[in-house]
């Protein structure tokens, strides 16, 4: 019995494996039109007004684009001046801010008396950014939304790893389309 964990560290440790699988991976959901027949879409173009209007660097536009490009490709689609669908984004950022209080207990010589025990803190601040990257495909014919995928993870400032980074958003959020056929 002496070998079976305490709740508490159990507790502990399932909130950091929690919070260490949520730092590296992008989560995703997406949303569409159940009444729309996606077998119908074959080809694509970029909706230039809705990229632009994305609050991000023209750098990672390219990369963003460029990946979205790629993937529909692999999944069958062409690029057309007279597209089926067209592909827009948008962005978004939270800055998160944690402050977390590390504390220290231990005995020594103190102001108060020849012993003491007393408990010291130590502030440790740490920032991180979460991103949310909006991919819409839009009916080019009706100029409707037919479908939306979403993914959000935590972002980085290093080149490589935000190339990455970008391909792992794309690639996961784009994996989801087609949607499921419906079962009834």
């Amino acid at each position: 019995m002496k070998n079976i964990p305490s709740l508490k560290t159990t507790a502990i440790m399932v909130v950091l494996a929690l919070a260490i699988q949520s730092c590296g991976s992008v989560r995703v959901v997406s949303d569409y039109d159940t009444s729309v027949d996606f077998s119908q879409y074959k080809s694509f173009a970029f909706y230039k007004t809705g990229i632009d209007k994305a609050k991000i660097n023209d750098i990672d536009k390219r990369r963003i684009m460029k990946s979205i490009e790629s993937n529909l490709l692999a999944k069958g689609f062409n690029i057309s001046e007279q597209p089926d669908l067209l592909v827009s984004i948008y962005t978004k950022s939270v800055e998160n801010i944690d402050v977390d209080e590390d504390y220290r207990f231990g005995y020594g010589w103190g102001t108060w008396s020849p012993w003491y025990w007393g408990v010291g803190g130590a502030y440790t601040v740490s920032r991180s950014t979460k991103g949310v990257l909006y991919i819409d495909l839009i009916d080019a014919n009706k100029k409707e939304l037919v479908w939306q995928g979403v993914g959000t993870g935590y972002l980085t400032t290093d080149v490589k790893e935000k190339e990455e980074l970008i391909q792992k958003f794309v690639s996961e959020i784009i994996e989801s389309y087609p949607p499921s056929p419906k079962t009834k």
